[in-house]
């Protein structure tokens, strides 16, 4: 039989699959000695089972009666109990750290009887009333799905009415009152009393966990972090400890290191006479974790040695929660803790620096999504800036949007594409969907441990919270800042370095890492200024980037079309071009030539007028990019793109003849054009006369162009130079399409030698995979190819039966909703489909030429996630925009390691 629930002390932190990243932490923990409450899991295999038939499995509660009596023995106290009660806390945790997932449910067990017990054994009725008061509001809203805002509502209210500030402030009188409020609130909303029986608590509270992980805000965190749908959630019942039992109790979330800048120190919130949700959910402005120090120093110091030895331990920063109940440290959490992206960086080396880590580790604790983050512009130090308020700098970036004060709003702008930033004056999970909209977020209360900055810093989003100056009414629509108030037609900027709020526009420049990636570590340093941490980043990611180049497998080139983009590249550190596309210099000015060429009589003195005028300006392209590239490989593209790209719009012309016959005032050219463009309209141009088949059907395309390349890369090596020009055929679907065009190729290279008196044998003749037959007839096409480039982009069209530009705005949303996709298959690869379409076509290549040379030139070859595909399957070389060049570097190290490193730490 299936074991569904298993006691902390069974467990450890190799068990996340099954017992979730917080259930595992907790048995690791156990299983250190550490001051964990008594406490059990139930596994993910039980939530998959509840959301497969809809119910509990029958088996699951006679496990949780078992592990429940052993917690009581430990305990010497049963759940629920009129005189002594144990009480305990129902909590969600999946795998990976899930902001959308329930919140915690705190004081299960306590009721109408029991309540009146903990007061009596803890000597505080006022602790005990708070409690029932809590669990009462955290029931309702988690897990009978009432509006959280009645309770808080209500709660607010009594203070006013008492004249306090603080809930410490209320009387045990007031609590009492509140508690009949709240029932009443239950009462009303669901029809039924708030339950009494203890078990049925805790058997509701575990159920709604199992709900909660397809919870819209659930599944738009995973969509959106590319977790799996079908993983589920464990659930951890863990014995409560109180920290809102007076001042000589109290709650905290610390870090071993600052999850900001990735210092050492002592870094955390901590609330004295408080319960955990008051930090996380930001309602109480926190104290520093150094506060501890003053408040009770031998607690203070238990809790420093322990978070060294957890980070030692798991040899990474840790994110530890933990209760002091009456002078006694307990320890309720711990994972290795969201970062920034310059944290992961500086952390990463800062590790390997104390010998905690090795460089390959070092490597897999950062991403390529990280390093894209810190290529993002920052505000200008030298911009006009109006400086309003600050805040706590929480999550690292320059935002500037319209405010926006709930989810709708930022959700409707970001459709129009509006950029914003989410003003609150805390946020929770319901806010989710607003948080992915907005460029940023904005909060008046809560530190860097709360709700709005973990998430926030998970997502890779600006931050600043805590900005007490900040008055903010949602319903009213407005922030008010001492004299000054806003609305959302304003415009702010928050700096989530400084913690700056401004108010308007605030220009940006590139930042210093994207500085250091273009000129060196030395312009990187200098741009970085007398900010020793942004100095400390650039060198750390120089350190990771320069390891990542040591031990890759894969080359990385750019797909470039200008000599601007070529230099980009090779500046960002590409080894080449993958992709220069040649069809781009075919338009603007020089449309009217292909038209030419494409409606003359085949063989007439016209069309060949119009290839020569071509080849002359198709050999300055190349010429310049060869110059650029001097020494790299140049992949040119044959021109591929459909017919009609190069054709008058056939409506627009059949108005303007209609209309010049009209009027009598037609143009006897328009006419015997429109001939022509309705005699070669196609109703499906993509997959029509398009590459490879139109260089046959317009024969002299193909050759002016190879010509071109070839006269530009003989002048060059006449001049000294290496030019390494490749030539690329579109749209191959057959063998004999590509020895048609390599017989032309090879002819033309020979005799353009020849005439020039040098050597042109390293021009290679290759093909593009883009066609699904191309991929499962590799072996065919490896005997007239010197090279593959897999054109993923194409080939994910011809796979799917997608026409990219007609179908990704429009049901693509619905597809990643409905989970049809997890991700678009354009952003990043189908393994599953496209995948095994290249995985085939590297075998069959393969084996007619083991050395044959495999690229990708599809936009997936800057994806980190493909990239890492890539590797496992054999390609050489994967090729990316130019912007990308530096994360493909780097993620193609990381996929070089990661079979000796734990990525997922």
């Amino acid at each position: 039989m299936v074991k569904y629930v298993y006691d902390f002390s069974e467990g450890d932190k190799s068990m996340k699959d099954l017992l979730g990243g917080k259930g595992a932490n907790l048995a690791e923990m156990t299983k250190l000695g550490l001051p964990v409450p008594p406490g059990f899991t139930i596994t993910t295999e039980a939530c998959r089972a509840y959301l497969k038939e809809s119910t509990v499995p029958e088996s699951l509660a006679t496990e949780v009666t078992t592990a429940l009596r052993g917690v009581e023995d430990q305990m010497g106290r049963h759940l629920g109990d009129p005189t002594d009660p144990l009480l305990v806390s129902v909590r969600s945790g999946a795998k990976f750290s899930m902001p959308g997932m329930m919140e915690t449910v705190l004081n299960i067990g306590l009721n109408d009887e029991s309540v009146l017990g903990l007061a009596a054994v803890s000597g505080n009725e006022r602790f005990a009333w708070d409690s029932y008061r809590r669990l009462i509001q955290m029931f309702g809203k988690t897990v009978l799905d009432i509006d959280g805002d009645l309770f808080s509502d209500a709660l607010d209210n009594l203070k006013a009415e008492r004249g306090v500030n603080g809930d410490t402030e209320l009387t045990a009188e007031d609590l009492k009152g509140l508690v009949v409020t709240f029932k009443g609130i239950v009462k009303e909303q669901t029809g039924n009393d708030f339950p009494q029986d203890p078990r049925t608590q805790m058997d509701m509270g575990i159920e709604a966990v199992f709900r909660s992980w397809n919870t819209e805000r659930a599944r738009i965190y995973r969509r959106r972090e590319r977790i799996p749908h079908d993983l589920g959630t464990a659930v951890n019942i863990c014995t409560m400890v109180f920290g809102n039992m007076g001042e000589n109790s109290g709650t905290g979330v610390c870090f071993t290191r600052d999850p900001s800048s990735g210092h050492s120190g002592v870094y955390g919130d901590y609330l004295e006479n408080a319960q955990g949700e008051d930090v996380v959910a930001g309602i109480r402005n926190t104290l520093p974790l150094s506060a501890l120090k003053e408040i009770n120093k031998p607690v203070y110091d238990e809790l420093r040695g322990i978070m060294r030895k957890l980070e030692t331990h798991y040899r990474d920063m840790c994110d530890i929660e933990f209760t002091v109940e009456r002078g006694k440290l307990w320890m309720l959490q711990t994972r290795v803790g969201k970062r920034t992206a310059a944290a992961a960086f500086r952390i990463a080396t800062q590790l390997l620096g104390e010998k905690l880590i090795t460089r390959d580790e070092a490597l897999g604790r950062v991403t390529g999504d990280q390093l894209t983050q810190l290529m993002f512009p920052q505000f200008d130090a030298k911009a006009e800036k109006e400086l309003i308020a600050r805040g706590m700098a929480a999550s690292p970036g320059a935002a500037v949007g319209k405010i926006a004060f709930n989810n709708a709003q930022a959700v409707e702008a970001a459709e129009k594409g509006i950029k914003t930033v989410l003003v609150r004056r805390e946020t929770n999970p319901d806010d989710l969907p607003g948080m992915v909209a907005a460029e940023g977020v904005l909060t008046a209360r809560g530190g860097k441990t709360s709700h709005a900055a973990v998430v926030a810093r998970g997502m890779g989003k600006t931050c600043v919270c805590g900005a007490e100056a900040l008055v903010i009414d949602a319903a009213a629509g407005t922030v008010t800042i001492g004299d000054l108030v806003l609305t959302a037609d304003d415009t702010i900027a928050i700096d989530g370095q400084t913690g700056e709020i401004f108010r308007g526009e605030v220009a940006v420049t590139d930042s210093p890492v994207t500085t250091y990636l273009a000129d060196g570590l030395e312009a990187g340093i200098a741009a970085a200024g007398e900010d020793q941490g942004t100095r400390e980043l650039v060198e750390a990611v120089d350190k990771l980037l320069a390891h990542a180049d040591k031990v890759r497998r894969l080359s990385v080139r750019a797909n470039a079309d200008t000599p601007l983009d070529s230099k980009r590249a090779i500046d960002f550190g590409a080894e080449g071009i993958g992709l220069c596309r040649t069809e781009h210099m075919f338009l603007g000015e020089r449309r009217p030539l292909v038209e030419r060429a494409i409606l003359s009589a085949p063989e007439s003195d016209e069309r060949q007028a119009a290839f020569n005028e071509l080849e002359k300006l198709q050999k300055q392209d190349f010429l310049a990019m060869l110059e650029v590239m001097d020494g790299k490989a140049m992949t040119v593209r044959l021109i591929d793109p459909p017919l009609h790209e190069f054709m008058p719009a056939l409506i627009e012309l059949e108005t303007k003849v209609a209309v010049g016959k009209a009027t009598g005032t037609l143009d006897p050219a328009d006419e015997a054009m429109l001939v022509e463009v309705r005699r070669m309209h196609e109703e499906n141009p993509m997959l029509g006369l398009r590459g490879v088949r139109l260089g046959i059907y317009l024969p002299g395309l193909f050759a002016l162009q190879m010509r071109a390349l070839c006269e530009a890369a003989a002048e060059l090596v006449a001049r000294g130079l290496n030019p390494r020009p490749e030539i690329m055929v579109p749209l191959v679907g057959s063998v004999r399409e590509l020895q048609l065009v390599r017989e032309e190729g090879e002819g033309i290279i020979a005799s353009v030698a020849a005439a020039h008196g040098v050597d042109l044998s390293g021009v290679s003749i290759g093909a593009m995979i883009e066609l699904p037959r191309a991929a499962m007839t590799a072996e065919d096409l490896a005997e007239e190819a010197d090279f593959f480039s897999f054109g993923t982009n194409d080939l994910t069209q011809t796979v799917w039966g997608f026409s990219r530009d007609d179908v990704e705005g429009v049901f693509f949303p619905q597809y990643i909703e409905a989970g049809i996709f997890g991700v678009s298959p354009f952003e990043s690869i189908d393994v599953h489909g496209v995948g095994t379409l290249v995985s085939e076509g590297v075998r069959r290549a393969r084996s007619t030429k083991p050395n044959i040379k495999l690229g990708v030139c599809g936009e997936h070859g800057g994806d980190p996630a493909s990239i890492h595909f890539f590797h496992n399957v054999g390609v050489d070389y994967v090729s990316c925009s130019p912007f990308r060049v530096p994360v493909a570097r780097l993620e193609a190290g990381r996929a070089a390691v990661e079979d000796h490193v734990d990525m997922t730490a």
